[in-house]
Formats: structure tokens, sequence, C-alpha cells
């Protein structure tokens, strides 16, 4: 049985999809939890800057996972630590452009933009790990980057708009990255993925405090003492991060990158009902038309298989 699904029966080659799992069922629930951190990010960007806001959701994790380092313990360490160490200055540059993103367009419009990570992953595949996508994933990439445009400029295009909707896009082919990064990096080391995840974190926090020093110099601004801050902040450190990263990462190394892909594919939905619900944001009929064809993309990516025609 090959990664993707394709399985040899009888000398001829079949598509067969993959059984959907424990694995995959606590990836659904990621996504689900993923699509509240957009409204949850709005919130808390609205009280402190951006960079601050990472240091303080990545550092706080970090403190949480510290007694997880011990799994770098090994002849291999130094190696390992590496490996982790480069997935942590990704995953920093994803949050930058997340963040940074979110706060410059609407929660509704990141959580669509952000599943074309979906789209991008069989091309990163393909650059990083050397499966060739097929035509119909090449047609599903096409596809969402034109939900993308409809989405984007449904209010007019605005300049903050348009950029807080590149830096989701930058973000999204990050991701894609990220998935078969780390898939590359579980088969080489075999960290825990509580290891892996720790390690991130705290190449993150001091990422994040590093870029705040640069841009704000040395003052730290006081830390807001609303309940609302708090319990977002709550949210995205305990369940978006701690526990989100923890399942991506036991993830990545036992199922494909594109089913990582299409099991997250489901977050937009979830990120654009939260913030019509939950922060009474409104979309033009443009952009729920532009989001359904980014969502129906990822979902013909995960029907068919990533090789061949």
């Amino acid at each position: 049985m090959q990664a993707g699904g394709i399985q040899d029966l009888g000398g001829a080659r079949a598509w067969r999809r993959p059984a959907f799992g424990a694995v995959e069922g606590l990836l659904l629930l990621v996504a689900v939890i993923w699509g509240g951190s957009y409204s949850a990010a709005k919130i808390a960007t609205g009280e402190v800057p951006v960079l601050q806001f990472l240091v303080l959701r990545f550092g706080l994790t970090f403190l949480l996972l510290l007694p997880a380092l011990r799994g770098l313990a090994g002849a291999a360490w130094p190696a390992a630590l590496t490996g982790a160490a480069l997935l942590g200055i990704n995953l920093l540059a994803i949050f930058v452009c997340e963040t940074f993103g979110v706060s410059l367009t609407s929660a509704s419009n990141a959580a669509f933009l952000i599943s074309l990570c979906v789209a991008f992953t069989p091309l990163c595949e393909w650059w990083l790990l050397g499966e060739r996508p097929g035509r119909a994933v090449l047609a599903a990439a096409g596809l969402s980057l034109l939900g993308a445009g409809l989405l984007a400029f449904q209010h007019g295009g605005r300049s903050g708009l348009a950029w807080g909707d590149g830096l989701m896009v930058a973000a999204a082919f990050l991701r894609g990255v990220m998935v078969c990064l780390t898939r590359r990096q579980g088969q080489r080391h075999g960290l825990p993925a509580l290891t892996v995840t720790a390690v991130q974190m705290g190449v993150m926090a001091l990422g994040s405090g590093l870029l705040m020093l640069a841009v704000h110099g040395p003052a730290w601004p006081p830390l807001p003492r609303s309940l609302p801050f708090w319990g977002a902040m709550a949210f995205l450190v305990l369940l978006c991060t701690l526990f989100a990263f923890f399942v991506q990462n036991h993830a990545a190394s036992r199922t494909s990158p594109s089913r990582v892909a299409l099991l997250m594919g489901s977050e937009p939905l979830w990120g654009a009902l939260i913030a019509v619900l939950w922060m009474g944001e409104r979309m033009a009929v443009q952009g729920w038309v532009g989001g359904l064809l980014i969502v129906v993309s990822a979902w013909w990516v995960t029907r068919r298989p990533t090789g061949g025609g």
C-alpha cells in the first residue's frame, strides 16, 4: 500500500480511498478548532501589537511543553534538534503572515484563503518529496486561485484588504511546505510529536521576541486585563496551539501530506461560520462563491490520487 491510497491488485494499479480512522478524526477536530482561531486572533490583536501577541501565545505554550524536551535525549539529538528548529522557523513565518493577515482582513476571508494550502500541498510534495501531481490536482489548484480572487475582491479590493489577503495566501503556501517538511523530518529522526512541538514553540517565541525588539524596541506594552483578551489567549494556547500542533505533528508521519491538507479543508467553513455568528461579519455573495470554489477544489484533490494523470 503506497501513501495516497494506490494499491497493486493482481498487477493492475487501482485507486482505493484510505480508511477514515482515529488520526483522521483528530485532524478533523483540529480543523474545527482552527476555524475559531481567526476570530480569537482578531480579538487578541485588537488589544495588543501582533508581535507581542505572538510572543505571548508561543511563549506560554513553550513553558507548558518544557518537560517534553526530554524526548531529545539520544545520540542523534543534535541533528533532530536542528530539523525541529527549522520547522519552527518555517512555522514562525507562517504565523507572522497569518496574524498580520487576519489583522488586515476579515476573519472569514482569512479562514477561506488559508485553505489554499490544500491546492499548494501537492505542488510542494512534487517540489520537496518528488511526488508529481496529476492533471486533476493542477486543475483544482487553478480553481482555488479563482476562488481566492473572487473572495479577495468581494468588497472592491481596498488596499488594506488586498494586503491582508496576500499575506494569507503566502501563509497557505508556507503551510503546504510545512506539512511536507514535517513528514520528511519525522521519517528521518523519529522525534516524539510533543517534543517537536515544544522545539517549534521555543523557536517561535524566541523569533517573535527578536522581531518585536527590532520593530518596537525594548519597551513592552502593558498587558490587557479584559476577559475577552485572556479568554481568546487561553483558547489559542491550549487548543489551537498546544493540542492542534501536537495532533498535526503526530499525524504528519502517519498519513500523506495531501490527506492531512484534505482533512484540514473543512477549516474555512468553520472559520467563516464562526466569524459570521460570533464576530457579526458579513460576506457578499461573491465572497461565498469564492469560498465555495476553494472548498470544492479541496474536496476534489482529496478524492483523486495525487500522482499520475
